[in-house]
Parts: C-alpha cells; structure tokens; sequence
C-alpha cells in the first residue's frame, strides 16, 4: 500500500518544481529583443547562449525525483506545511499554477489624539436693552484649547421656534456684542459659542428670554460732588466740565444763564447720550455766575444750579495812614481795596522797613482789621511801612504805602524798682509725708522715704533702736528738695527694729517713725 501511493506524491512535487522555470524561459524573449535592438549584428549569439542556461534548468527539478530519500520525507510534512496549499491541485498532465508570494502586512499607523473643543463661555448677561437691539456680556470659557479662540459667535431664536441663526458671520474676539435690527416687542432666545479650530464649544443660552422694548427712564442729572459748591476758576484758565446724566429715551439738554441761551462765541457745549459738556477755553470775570442745566424727556424734566467764580489778585488797600507813634509803638489804619477780584478779601500783610537796612520785613499776616498797632521797635530807627491785600488767589501785585515815616526817639526813663514787702519765711521742721512700715526680704537692698520742710533747712538725723546711725556703710542717707531717704544695703535678720528720721533747725526740731521687718 505504502509503494502505490508514493508516486501520486512525486508528481505534484515535481509539478510544482518545473513551474518554477516557466516564468524564465517567457523572460529570455524579452531580453533577446531588448539585447538585438541596442547590440550590433555581430552580438546575436550571445542571447542564444544564455538562453540555453535558460533551457537548461528544467532538468534541475528533474534530478531529485530520481533521489529515493526524498518520498519518504516528504509523507511526514505534507498534512502539516504542504497540505493547505495541495488541496487546489489539479489533475494529472495539466500546468501547475505559478505560486504566488505572500503579501507583506501592513503597518500599524499612529492616530493624532483629536483636540477637544473649547468650555462653554461664562457668566452671559444682558447689559442693556432698547427698542430695537440688546447688547450682551459674557466672561472668555476657562478652558480654549492650545490653538487658542477663534472668536465668538452668538445666535438668535425667537421665542416658540427653534430655528437657530448665527447673529455675526464672521468670529470675533469681544466679550461684548451689540445685536441690532431687532423688531419691538419680540421675544428672543440668545446662546454663545466660542469658536476654536477643533470646533465649537457648548453654547451659553440665557434662562429666559429678552423682551425687545425701550426701557423708559426719567431724567436725572448726577451732579459730580465738587460742582454742588462754588466752582472757582482764575482769569486765563480754562473751564471744562462733564457733567453726566441719565434718561430713556435720549433726553433734550439744554443750557441758559439768567434764563438767557448761552454765548455760543465764548461757551462750547458738547452733549453725549450719556453726558453733557461745558467748555470755556480762557475764562473771564465776566463768566462768573449761576448756569442752569436742564434734561427734558416727553414733559418730564430735572434741572442743576452750576456756579462758576472766577477770580483774579486784588486790589491794593487805599488811604494808608501813619496815625500816632509813641514808644516803641506806631498805629496804621487804611480802607479796603477798591477791587476785591471778585472774591472775599481774607486779610491784609503788613510789613516794616528801617531806614538803615532798606529791607521789608513783615510784621503782620493775615490782619483781618483796617488798622493795627506795630510793637517792639528799635529807638532811634526810622521806619517805613506798607499794606497788602490778600484773597484767595493770593497777595496784591502791589501794596498801599505809607506817606509819612515813624522815628523812635530816644526818651531817658528812670528805672524805678518795686518795693516789695518782706515776708518772715522761717519755720520750724515739720513732716509732710512720715515713714511707713516695711517688710523686706533678707539679702535684698530697700529704702526708707519722708519728706519734711523747714527754714532753714533743718538737718536730717537716722536712728535705729533709738541709735544714731553715723558712718555706716551699710546705710545710705540723702536729701533732696526736701525728700529723705534711707538705703539699707543687703539687710539681714539683726537689720529689723524702729527706724527714726529726725529733723532739726534753729526753730525747732521733728521726727517720725517706721518698723522693718527682715524675714
């Protein structure tokens, strides 16, 4: 059984052997016609020649069908390697089909993690709403991505619908947007997107939806804090002042003085929806006064007062006047300025000069009188004086000068001293604060304190048990202004007993008592 079955093994074998020279021997036509058209006539024989290798290998399969070996090994890995690829062989005698490599597996390729859109934008609201637009705000979305926003896109849908249009064509980076050409009295839902390159974001959608309407409001002006006073310029300097307001619809303003239309020549008035504006370029005296602003809405209306002074130095004082020197004293008295520049007149300065030094010196500021009294001057000096008026722009360019002069005569005096009566100021020594009881500890330095007064100064004797303490260098014994004291450094157990304080004088003589006590 065995030997009849080998053959039937050897041919598909040799089958498959000779169909791999078929290929070649189809290949050497191709490279005979390619070698005839580029090599001369001379040449032809050499691609017969190698087309006889070429003939030559069918032989090559032939010889290991004639091995014995080879049967007997093949049995063993034909189920196992060789079978899937027998099963399409065909029948005896027909050309085996050429065998066909296998194909290479493609290679895995790496997909790019996709980035994901930007957060939903944050805190949308309506800042403002009129007859025909709504203007939003919203806060940028806490997360946009590495390529960053491409901008914004707000929506619109009417309320009941749910057809979405985009507002803008184009992305824009604002957190502010105005949405125009709305029709009055709609109702409209609003959503933002952020827009970046790897998409749109979650929309932020308002709860409710915006009423389309003209928010009436009545006029009212919010006079800034410093123009509820009087407003002080100086001559020359400029006017300019904004003065905001508010009202819905767009409130009329309008400006008089003394109820008179403002000179447009010297007045510019420039008015915003939101604010009006009162410009002079170079005030004069006559710009001072009270400015009444109105805003008008439909009958409704709220007025403000500006008062406005502008100011400029005074005038020099008048009918400066030397009016009595005695002493070392000159009285002056003078009339006020004939021009205050049109401001209250503060005080006036009043200075000196000596004739010797030709200097001023001032000698009163701020003197709100018309006259004043001028001390301390030097005899035989003879003085010029002169007035300034002061408001609040300052001193007067110039000053009201004196037309006579003062000259301190020297007056002989004769120094009579006052009798003062003498007073008996001896006293006997008397205590006014005693010694008091002490506990000290032992080792650690106290003190003994009285105060007593006499005259003369009495002297101040120590006592201990009734014993004077003479020089002891345990004891420390002072006075001063009156105040005695007594130091007992370091005292130990046989320290303790009564302490007296004696004081004696020619009068008489006083003393007190304390008790220390040593643990």
């Amino acid at each position: 059984m065995t030997g009849k079955t080998a053959p039937p093994a050897k041919k598909p074998a040799a089958a498959k052997k000779k169909a791999v020279p078929a290929p070649k021997e189809e290949t050497a036509p191709k490279e005979e016609t390619a070698l005839k058209e580029e090599a001369a006539p001379k040449e032809e024989a050499a691609p017969k020649e190698e087309a006889a290798p070429a003939t030559e290998e069918p032989p090559a399969p032939e010889h290991p069908l004639e091995q014995p070996p080879a049967p007997r090994e093949e049995p063993a890995p034909i189920p196992m390697e060789a079978g899937p690829e027998v099963t399409p062989v065909p029948a005896e005698g027909s050309p085996a089909p050429p065998a066909e490599p296998p194909a290479p597996a493609p290679e895995p390729k790496l997909e790019k993690p996709k980035e994901e859109p930007p957060s939903c934008p944050l805190s949308l609201a309506v800042e403002e709403v009129s007859e025909n637009s709504v203007t939003l705000t919203w806060k940028a979305p806490e997360q946009t991505g590495r390529a960053g926003l491409d901008g914004y896109v707000v929506e619109i849908c009417k309320d009941g619908s749910s057809d979405w249009k985009a507002v803008n064509q184009e992305p824009f980076h604002s957190t502010r947007y105005t949405i125009p050409n709305l029709s009055s009295g709609d109702k409209i839902h609003v959503r933002v997107r952020a827009v970046s390159a790897s998409g749109s974001s979650v929309p932020a959608t308002l709860e409710q939806p915006v009423l389309i309407r003209e928010i009436l409001q009545l006029p009212k002006i919010r006079m800034p804090r410093h123009l509820r006073e009087t407003y002080i310029r100086r001559v020359g300097d400029a006017v300019n002042i904004m003065i905001p307001f508010q009202g819905k619809p767009q409130p009329e303003v309008s400006w008089t003085k003394g109820g008179q239309p403002l000179d447009t020549n010297r007045i510019n008035i420039r008015t915003t929806a939101r604010d009006t504006i009162f410009y002079i370029r170079q005030a004069q005296r006559g710009d001072s006064g009270k400015y009444e602003l109105t805003v008008q809405i439909n009958g409704a209306e709220d007025k403000a007062t500006l008062d406005i002074q502008v100011v400029e130095p005074p005038g020099p004082p008048q009918n400066l006047k030397l009016v009595d020197v005695w002493g070392f004293n000159v009285a002056l008295e003078w009339t006020p300025p004939a021009d205050n520049g049109n401001s209250e007149i503060k005080g006036y300065r009043v200075q000196k000069s000596d004739k010797k030094s030709g200097k001023w010196f001032t000698v009163l500021e701020r003197c709100t009188r018309t006259s004043c009294t001028i001390s301390d001057l030097i005899i035989g000096n003879t003085y010029s004086f002169r007035v300034f008026s002061e408001n609040i722009c300052g001193l007067s360019d110039s000053a009201a000068v004196a037309s006579g002069v003062a000259y301190i005569e020297k007056t002989k005096t004769t120094y009579q001293p006052e009798k003062i009566p003498q007073r008996d100021m001896m006293e006997p020594p008397k205590f006014t604060q005693p010694l008091t009881d002490r506990t000290t500890t032992r080792g650690y330095s106290t003190h003994l304190f009285c105060s007593v007064r006499g005259f003369p100064q009495p002297k101040i004797i120590w006592l201990k048990n009734q014993m004077e303490i003479r020089e002891d260098p345990k004891y420390i014994a002072m006075i001063d202004q009156g105040v005695c004291s007594l130091e007992i450094r370091k005292p130990g157990p046989f320290d303790g007993g009564v302490y007296t304080c004696k004081a004696v004088n020619p009068l008489g003589e006083a003393s007190v008592d304390c008790r220390l006590d040593v643990k």
